[in-house]
């Protein structure tokens, strides 16, 4: 920016300096038909000319490395941010999120195009009203009062511009945000014939959207129309003054045209200035909305730990949404199920454990080998502990792609892939296409069911090795006869020696499935948010008739 700053300024005094040189050609060259001067000064006007050219173009040139390496720094440091794995405590949605680290941040860094072309303005400026006091003094009072009044009376509707630009961008945001929701619930709302509700409620944003950015652009265009025709009475009344001065005789014909020179050239940095406080408007609004992302605190603490070492889950007293104090203990290499009657429990717990929830939300405390959860760095605790979620997330790419995501596995790496594919029952998925495993599936997986997604996601959990990995309803999309082969797989692989022989695997499935339930080591009923009962699915099913009604129902 301070070179372009400097070429920028330098090719402004070379074009303040054109209508002088030619002026002063006329003067003192062709009215006294001197040859050699006017040789002289015909190649000193070419290579004023040079310098003009050159100064323009290395400073556009400067100046436009520093816009783009600024707007994507920003862009990286917003995305940096956003992706923060402690999470952002942000009321933001996820299309205002690319709304802020796109838009935002391009115009943001229009900061780096202003200020140069500004203070590049006002050396033109300068040396205007200096080249005028010297020909006529009242001439150059005239562009030094004139001009700062100008500029003066435009930053007084800066404030507007910010405000309407403020808007406008946060109704782009937002429309943008509801866009993205939209786009992915799409097939849930075709599913219940929401589309059309959907449509208006995304219409109306639009045109709330439409209406701010109709605001914004009004109160810069009459901006900028006031600016430019302010700017150009100035011009035009220093020109006619020289005109008049030169009809009396008081300036000569070479200053004339110097006079007139400049002040059509006048024209070109006070427009620079006049349009400069939009700039600044819309870059402010976005720095501001920049500055939102950047200062929001983390979702997640400070950890204090780095590491731990895989052993026994503890949930202690926890309290969340429907919780009240549930309380249980996971020891390495079980496979415990977890059974709430009310599915608000099992969604409450099944968060708990995700590791995502700040520690102010709920009380109670998770620990792993003694150390609470909160207290790991998201590093740490993704190594130990893995939640499936219901919700599964698939990405553009392959079968391969989506189940490995680039890990380097350790031992027969294909052996491990083909175990989880047979344990989860996602080999069939792949059985299903000819390119098998290499099989494109779309962007979140839109080519395949619902059953055919929860499968790959689980062969995905299950690739993972993971030391303790807690699955949430991971088999509701399949059928009876398939859920009950996953549930089986999904005991046996979990129960499977791996390459760390000190190392048992810990599964927790949260699940209403009564093939899971009946696979598991341990089965723990929750009831209005705490522990009710413990044992297995036969022993419940003998003892516990509420709980025999539930599941056999």
């Amino acid at each position: 920016m301070s070179g372009a700053t400097l070429f920028l300024g330098l090719h402004q005094a070379a074009e303040t300096a054109v209508p002088i040189a030619i002026g002063l050609i006329v003067d003192y060259a062709i009215a006294t038909a001197d040859f050699t001067r006017l040789s002289v000064s015909l190649a000193a006007l070419a290579a004023l000319f040079i310098v003009l050219s050159y100064a323009w173009r290395f400073g556009a040139r400067l100046l436009s490395v520093a816009y783009q390496r600024e707007s994507h720094a920003l862009r990286v440091e917003v995305a940096r941010r956003i992706l923060d794995p402690r999470g952002l405590d942000s009321p933001l949605k996820s299309g205002e999120f690319i709304t802020i680290s796109t838009s935002d941040a391009d115009n943001e860094a229009e900061i780096l195009d202003a200020i140069p072309r500004g203070i590049a303005a006002i050396v033109a400026v300068t040396l205007i009203a200096a080249a005028l006091l010297t020909i006529h003094l009242p001439l150059g009072v005239a562009v030094l009062i004139g001009t700062p009044l100008i500029l003066l009376g435009l930053q007084a509707a800066t404030p507007g511009l910010v405000h309407r630009s403020h808007a406008q961008q946060e109704t782009v945001a937002h429309a943008a945000a509801m866009a993205t929701d939209l786009l992915s619930g799409l097939r849930p709302l075709r599913g219940v014939g929401g589309e059309e509700s959907a449509a208006q409620r995304y219409r109306q944003a639009s045109r709330r959207a439409l209406a701010a950015r109709m605001r914004a652009a009004t109160a810069h265009g009459a901006y900028t129309g006031v600016s430019m025709t302010v700017s150009a009475l100035l011009a035009v009344s220093v020109a006619a003054a020289a005109g008049w001065l030169a009809l009396s005789g008081a300036l000569t014909v070479g200053e004339l045209i110097i006079v007139a020179g400049l002040a059509q050239f006048l024209l070109e940095p006070l427009s620079t200035l006049a349009v400069l406080p939009g700039h600044l408007a819309r870059a402010r609004g976005s720095a501001q909305r920049l500055a939102s992302v950047l200062a929001a605190p983390p979702l997640l603490p400070v950890p204090e730990y780095d590491t731990v070492n895989p052993g026994k889950l503890e949930l202690e007293s926890i309290a969340y949404r429907s919780l009240r104090g549930a309380t249980f203990t996971a020891v390495p290499g079980e496979f415990a199920a977890i059974y709430a009657y009310d599915p608000a429990d099992s969604d409450a717990l099944a968060l708990v454990l995700s590791g995502q929830l700040p520690p102010r939300d709920y009380s109670g405390v998770v620990r792993i080998s003694g150390v609470p959860v909160s207290d790991l760095t998201t590093t740490a605790a993704r190594e130990v502990l893995l939640w499936e979620p219901h919700h599964t997330d698939l990405f553009a790419g392959t079968l391969r792609e989506n189940i490995t995501l680039g890990r380097t596995a350790k031992g027969d790496a294909a052996a491990r892939l083909d175990i989880a594919l047979r344990a989860s029952a996602a080999d069939d998925v792949a059985a299903l296409h000819t390119a098998g495993l290499d099989h494109e599936i779309g962007e979140k997986g839109g080519t395949l069911s619902g059953g055919q997604r929860q499968r790959v996601a689980l062969a995905r959990a299950l690739y993972a090795q993971t030391p303790i990995l807690v699955l949430h309803d991971a088999t509701t999309g399949v059928d009876a006869v398939t859920d009950h082969a996953i549930a089986r797989g999904v005991r046996d692989v979990r129960s499977r020696p791996t390459s760390e022989p000190v190392r048992q695997h810990t599964t927790i499935a949260i699940t209403a499935s009564p093939a899971f339930l009946s696979a598991a080591d341990r089965v723990i009923v929750i009831a209005d948010g705490a522990v009710a009962a413990e044992g297995t699915h036969a022993q419940l099913l003998e003892q516990n008739s509420r709980y025999r009604e539930a599941v056999t129902r």
